[in-house]
């Protein structure tokens, strides 16, 4: 594969030559700082952290916290991820108490707002999932408003 005009280019993974003098290659090897407990890369372990189905990330994020003690990238999305799975626990007893009510007062006004209520519940967390899957692939620590802070202090 061609990476293009390699003059240009400062980094190119597929190929394998030297660069011209004066640029700068930068190594993709261990651009994530290193492993993590699980033998995985720092920047895959804290993805995984966060992905949202089957308790799949809850699962990863409590293996990565028992585990790596001293991976601050890793600890930080494990913690992030625990408390953003919290506050949707949370949503998710708010809407179903809503639910309950409007089946109990036989209300579809109350019914409808259940079924707005929980497909914003869906499409909240997916969306902080998937926005915090990409992020943390790229090596970034993203803090969301409050939990964020949260989890930095807690991940030292």
């Amino acid at each position: 594969m061609s990476c293009g005009n390699f003059h240009t280019v400062i980094f190119c993974p597929f190929l394998e030559q030297q660069t011209p003098k004066g640029e700068i290659r930068i190594s993709m090897d261990n651009m994530s700082g290193g492993k993590s407990a699980l033998g995985l890369d720092v920047n895959v372990a804290s993805l995984l952290a966060y992905i949202p189905f089957c308790l799949v990330g809850l699962i990863v994020s409590i293996i990565i916290l028992v585990t790596d003690k001293t991976n601050k990238v890793a600890r930080f999305h494990a913690f992030q991820s625990i408390l953003i799975h919290a506050v949707f626990v949370v949503l998710y007893i708010v809407v179903m108490v809503v639910a309950g009510m409007g089946a109990a007062m036989n209300s579809t006004m109350l019914g409808l707002l259940t079924m707005l209520l929980y497909v914003g519940w869906i499409v909240g967390l997916l969306g902080l999932c998937i926005f915090a899957m990409v992020k943390a692939y790229g090596g970034n620590i993203f803090k969301y408003p409050v939990i964020g802070d949260m989890a930095d202090k807690w991940s030292n």
